[in-house]
């Protein structure tokens, strides 16, 4: 049970952080590339793990080369590929769609579990990834219904709805994952990551694309290599192999309550009935999400 309430912090610390990387995002989308960023982000966190995970890496060389496969599908979908289009998405969407797309994460999540691997979702689990997703609509469309009405999808869009459904199927295939250290595991997919993204990046800047330098980009680059990237991943996957990918992908809705709690506090933006009707909404369905996922086994973090 301790182990349970630890995972669930940590989800919560890993929300925190992606709110984060979706404002630092925004703030520099028209300033660095998005192939550019993830790589610059990817780059810098393998480069800050493999000092504390190169004993690791050495120990568990035989067991990721003999799960090579998982590993590297594991780094492509959920590092590399969902980052990078996540990123780009932002240049063509609104930011309410783009977090509307994001509250299909947890459903999603539970889908693949049933298709792929056969864990039926429990009553409480489908009843609170619902509440949730309506309070995130809530805070999206400002409790305006007729907001609503109005939602069309466009290009960033769809490529975030790639993003989001790759990012679903990662959740779901963490079970997969070879039976090494966390760390191992990290800088494995982070090096997947990073010789995936490097050619596309060459692209981008051979085709004009150039990167704006500043404080402001530095420190963007500074904070989604640490946080998002070196703590979310390593808080997630702990979490995943804990208390399940369905559990586990209930908490991406926290996301928006944090989004706008961060836009409250770091841009002046005022928080208005509608987030805190929303905010409760989520919460709400968490929590009865979390108490169906219990009455459901979970699975072993490994196959």
């Amino acid at each position: 049970m301790r182990a349970d309430y630890r995972a669930y912090a940590m989800l919560a610390c890993t929300m925190f952080f992606w709110a984060g990387n979706a404002i630092a995002g925004r703030v520099v989308r028209d300033d660095i590339p998005p192939a550019t960023l993830s790589l610059l982000r990817w780059t810098g966190a393998l480069a800050l793990l493999l000092p504390f995970a190169w004993t690791h890496l050495r120990r568990d060389r035989a067991a990721l080369v003999a799960r090579w496969r998982q590993v590297v599908v594991l780094g492509l979908i959920g590092v590399a590929s969902f980052n990078t289009l996540y990123y780009l998405g932002l240049h063509d969407t609104t930011a309410s769609n783009g977090l509307l797309l994001q509250a299909l994460i947890p459903g999603l999540v539970l889908a693949f579990d049933r298709a792929i691997f056969g864990v039926r979702p429990g009553r409480l689990a489908v009843a609170g990834v619902a509440l949730a997703t309506l309070g995130v609509a809530v805070i999206v469309f400002r409790g305006d219904y007729h907001a609503f009405r109005s939602l069309a999808l466009g290009r960033g869009d769809v490529v975030i709805l790639i993003a989001v459904g790759l990012w679903a199927i990662y959740t779901s295939l963490l079970r997969t994952r070879p039976a090494v250290h966390p760390l191992s595991f990290l800088a494995a997919t982070f090096l997947v990551a990073v010789v995936a993204l490097a050619p596309i990046t060459a692209l981008e800047l051979l085709g004009g694309a150039t990167v704006r330098w500043s404080p402001t980009t530095i420190g963007t680059i500074a904070y989604v290599a640490i946080l998002p990237s070196l703590v979310a991943y390593l808080f997630f996957n702990q979490a995943v192999a804990t208390i399940g990918a369905g559990a586990a992908g209930q908490a991406i809705n926290l996301m928006p309550v944090f989004g706008a709690l961060l836009a409250a506090g770091l841009l002046g933006e005022a928080l208005h009935p509608y987030h805190v009707a929303g905010m409760a909404m989520i919460l709400a369905g968490l929590a009865v999400g979390i108490a169906g996922s219990r009455r459901v086994a979970k699975p072993g973090a490994t196959a």
